[in-house]
């Protein structure tokens, strides 16, 4: 087990785009929760939506004076080849499961638990990877409650990998789940929803200066900002559907023949399947000097895209929330998502974007080139985007709903 390095965050740095009465009561929430000891697990530092929330999440909790830590598991490729077809299973495509795999999955959980020194009040387990933790913790830290953070769409999982995982979880003392659907399949003691939210001081959502803005541009030469603009952002991962979003793209060109696509992605440490599928991505899009496939970027860099692009497209086809909709949305670009898992929460269909099924190829073509035939629709959009996002998708929101089910499981008087 390592702690990731942690940027300095202050809450009073989120009043110029979030309310004083939110920012209050996240202070009385915190005054609750004055002398916890919290603990966040999580298997990766980088890559996906939990790896970015943790740099934010921790340091402005410790700010307003609830000691938190994080660690992030030490595990070999075996590890992750077992929790990414835990993962995949969990989402309804699932290869056998085998007692190996649960037993690679068992000692690797066991390993990094044995490493765990000091006491914690409260311990938040993101995601499967961990879950087999418990055992241990239950042992070494039998007062503090465990709540599972369950980021996954579980709405249709595979019953063999959902009763691998529901071994550890119903042992948990609560389960956050990104929307109620999610925890209809499990069985656990106690339940929350969370929604998840993004944070708009980070390099990837925070305004760029004129200098940055251009310095970006010219490194993503020879993409031109001259002409039509789609975006996809999203790890190279099969349930992100880059080969449904290209075809979409293919078709709208037909209708707006200088259209460009960028295919944006990163790695994440836990996914062994990353470079296998950006190499296959890569080469369907290989003779198509209008389509870049790009990978590993700085966030500055997928900030600028966002920004600039005249569309971005999420054209998931399972989703646990997809926080990059709420990036686009934030910086006023109009989203084409598929309407599944959390997309449909952040994007308010013909008031911020366009909500197509996830099989609708011809669907999610029509709706990029209606909102690129018309620049006030696009305008109007963002614009309603922007205030859609700061109201329900900015970082004090989701840290309050946090707070606040910790000082429910730990029984702790927090603000009405």
């Amino acid at each position: 087990m390592h702690a990731p390095s942690l940027p300095d965050r202050s809450i009073e740095a989120y009043a110029p785009v979030t309310g004083a009465d939110r920012l209050d009561r996240l202070r009385s929430l915190a005054a609750a929760l004055s002398d916890v000891r919290v603990l966040h697990v999580n298997s990766t530092a980088t890559g996906g939506g939990v790896a970015e929330l943790l740099p934010s999440i921790v340091p402005v909790c410790i700010d307003l004076g609830v000691d938190t830590d994080w660690l992030v598991m030490d595990a070999d490729d075996d590890f992750f080849e077992v929790t990414k077809a835990t993962h995949n299973g969990l989402q309804g495509d699932a290869e056998p499961l085998t007692e190996e795999m649960k037993a690679t999955y068992r000692e690797t959980t066991e390993r990094n638990a044995a490493e765990l020194e000091g006491a914690y009040d409260l311990v938040v387990i993101h995601d499967p990877q961990p879950l087999g933790m418990i055992d241990r913790l239950e042992r070494t830290m039998p007062g503090a409650p465990i709540v599972w953070r369950c980021h996954i769409d579980l709405t249709d999982p595979s019953d063999e990998y959902l009763a691998f995982v529901s071994e550890y979880a119903t042992r948990v003392d609560n389960a956050i789940f990104s929307r109620s659907a999610y925890g209809a399949e499990i069985d656990v003691p106690a339940q929350s929803v969370v929604h998840p939210s993004i944070d708009p001081l980070t390099a990837k959502n925070r305004s760029l200066d004129a200098e940055t803005a251009a310095a970006e541009r010219d490194r993503l030469d020879p993409l031109s900002f001259d002409a039509p603009l789609v975006t996809q952002i999203s790890r190279f991962d099969p349930w992100k559907d880059q080969f449904g979003t290209l075809e979409a793209f293919r078709r709208a060109r037909e209708e707006i023949p200088d259209l460009q696509l960028a295919l944006v992605g990163s790695m994440a440490g836990d996914d062994p399947e990353g470079v296998e599928l950006y190499e296959r991505v890569a080469r369907e899009a290989v003779d198509e000097p209008d389509v870049h496939v790009l990978t590993d970027r700085p966030d500055v860099t997928v900030n600028l895209l966002q920004r600039e692009s005249d569309v971005v497209v999420q054209k998931s086809l399972r989703e646990g929330f997809g926080l990059v909709v709420s990036e686009a949305l934030w910086k006023r670009t109009p989203v084409v998502g598929s309407n599944v898992g959390g997309i449909p929460l952040q994007i308010e269909d013909g008031h911020t974007g366009y909500l197509v099924e996830p099989d609708d190829v011809a669907g999610a073509a029509d709706r990029i080139v209606a909102l690129l035939d018309d620049e006030d629709r696009r305008t109007t959009y963002g614009e309603n985007a922007r205030e859609h996002v700061r109201e329900h998708f900015l970082l004090p929101r989701q840290l309050a709903d946090l707070l606040a089910v910790f000082a429910e499981v730990l029984d702790r008087d927090g603000p009405g």
